[in-house]
């Protein structure tokens, strides 16, 4: 009895119909997004020896997203957003066609593959907001802090299987079919979409684009604590995320290995992060400034440990940690953004919070494509482990007053 109601209390948001096709469409996509990503991210590095290039093919994904994403935020409040969300995929799975058809012939160069990337980004910068304005629609309003820990899970099983499948069609049929899987997998997002009854859908405005962007950040200014989540997110990103992008240098770099090593170490990092994703799900209205806090300074430690682990096992489990930490801490100020938001400034205000989010991935990627051939990978590493526990103590103090985060003050001080 205990088991089933913990079980039904987890997975609450799938009793709704159109949240579980969507679901289903997103996990398909996203694992091909990290099949590809696997044998890019390996191909980038083989073919250069740079961890600079690394770097910058993850800038160049990002980029599209810093530039546009406020753009795209606005569109979200005044189009259908499952008519945008379309056009998004159609624009990824065209250029994960097109980079297979390259490997096939033999004829691709890094610079190709840099400005694909860039591509892909700038569909994702239309398709984020609307994707996460439409979301919040397809289940009630209790279920929505469950559905963003599930659409968490999915992307994090994603991580796992991605990886797994990414190695193994690159180790028997090449990087070609890795490419081609991906552009496959849009098909299935794209078929969920047709599926799917959207109850919101934006009215249109004359206003200038300008305008409703001063809207929505007027809104967050506004709003106790959302300026602050918003920064979170940026330094969560900017501080925690580049760790998976960086695996190659380690893995070659500390523990001369090769792609199985990498994939070990990426599917442990996505098993984490499904862990801290169900630990979200699970829980009923806990107190979410307070775990926060707590999980980006458990975050920090891991990182360190991490950087200074020269042994695999350690540094499986010390990447696992890493994954529940920043999933944890992810989905609950995606939670609390969401709950806080109206539907007809959801486009906008998640487009900001979005590209705090994203901002943090490229700079902290091309700092460290930077920095680490001048320190190393390991110090490199330890010092955006430290100065993450820094940030989140001192957000310990600094919103004391705050109503989200009063109970971490409280019980630190």
């Amino acid at each position: 009895m205990l088991e089933a109601s913990f079980f039904r209390r987890t997975f609450r948001a799938f009793r709704h119909r159109d949240f579980r096709i969507m679901w289903m469409g997103a996990c398909a996509s996203t694992i091909g997004t990290f099949v590809q990503q696997f044998a890019q991210s390996w191909l980038v590095y083989d073919l250069t020896k740079d961890p600079f290039y690394l770097g910058l093919d993850l800038f160049l994904g990002q980029l599209p997203i810093i530039l546009f994403s406020l753009i795209g935020g606005v569109f979200a409040d005044r189009l259908d957003r499952r008519k945008m969300l379309l056009g998004s995929q159609y624009i990824q799975m065209f250029c994960a066609f097109l980079l297979a058809a390259l490997f096939y012939t033999h004829t691709v160069r890094i610079w190709e593959i840099l400005a694909l990337s860039f591509v892909v980004g700038l569909g994702q910068s239309f398709g984020g907001p609307a994707y996460s304005a439409l979301l919040p629609t397809l289940v009630t309003p209790e279920d929505l802090s469950n559905a963003i820990a599930m659409n968490s899970i999915q992307f994090n099983l994603a991580r796992v299987l991605g990886p797994a499948l990414g190695g193994l069609t690159y180790a028997t049929v090449g990087a070609t079919w890795c490419f081609t899987l991906n552009g496959v997998s849009y098909l299935a997002v794209i078929a969920s979409l047709m599926m799917v009854q959207v109850k919101f859908i934006p009215q249109k405005s004359r206003e200038s684009i300008l305008k409703s962007m001063k809207e929505g950040l007027q809104f967050i200014r506004e709003r106790e604590g959302l300026s602050t989540l918003v920064f979170l997110a940026f330094f969560t990103t900017l501080l925690g995320f580049s760790l998976t992008g960086f695996l190659p240098v380690i893995v070659q770099g500390v523990f001369h290995g090769g792609t199985q090593i990498y994939q070990v170490l990426l599917i442990c990092s996505g098993a984490g992060s499904i862990v801290g994703a169900l630990l979200v799900a699970a829980s009923e209205k806990p107190d979410q400034g307070y775990i926060v806090l707590l999980t980006l300074i458990g975050l920090g430690a891991a990182i360190t440990g991490f950087a200074l682990s020269t042994q695999l096992l350690l540094s499986c489990l010390l990447i696992f940690l890493c994954g529940v930490a920043v999933m944890a801490s992810a989905s609950l100020m995606l939670s609390l953004v969401q709950l806080i938001v109206a539907d007809h400034m959801r486009g906008r205000v998640m487009s900001v919070y979005n590209l705090a989010f994203r901002l943090g991935i490229p700079v902290g990627s091309l700092a460290l494509g930077k920095i680490i051939p001048i320190t190393g990978i390991s110090p490199a590493l330890m010092g955006t482990g430290v100065l993450l526990i820094a940030i989140a103590l001192y957000f310990v103090i600094a919103m004391r007053n705050v109503t989200l985060f009063r109970r971490a003050a409280r019980e630190t001080s």
